[in-house]
């Protein structure tokens, strides 16, 4: 069975700073890409970011580049998303998720190239 586990969220001011984590078991975790996405309310899930097995490259969507940062540990079997600046408009719940044996669509941000998912953290920004 295989788990993902988000944790880092919480209430911040606008212009502040936050990095969420991702913790994956049950699954070879340096075999697999993995991504970060966010939905917010009456809105569709949204891709902010990918990096693949090694971490040595890393994808982004368009709501966040240049604001958010990707990384992994694989000996920690863990994700991060590194987000700064943070606007009112990025409160959503934030998931990772860890894409498919194989997949190269991943970088795309492709909701369907993802076959496990967290069950997501809530980031709010406000003031």
């Amino acid at each position: 069975q295989v788990q993902l586990v988000e944790s880092g969220g919480g209430l911040v001011q606008p212009g502040d700073s936050l990095r969420v984590s991702c913790v994956v078991s049950g699954r070879t975790f340096s075999m697999i890409a993995m991504g970060w996405f966010r939905q917010a309310p009456g809105k569709e899930r949204e891709f902010v970011a990918a990096i693949n097995r090694s971490g040595n490259a890393r994808y982004y969507g368009d709501s966040m580049e240049g604001r958010v940062t990707i990384s992994r540990d694989n000996a920690k079997n863990t994700v991060y998303l590194q987000m700064n600046s943070l606007k009112a408009e990025d409160t959503a719940v934030y998931y990772c998720a860890a894409a498919r044996i194989g997949s190269v669509r991943y970088r795309n941000g492709i909701v369907g190239e993802y076959d496990y998912w967290g069950q997501g953290t809530q980031v709010t920004v406000s003031s």
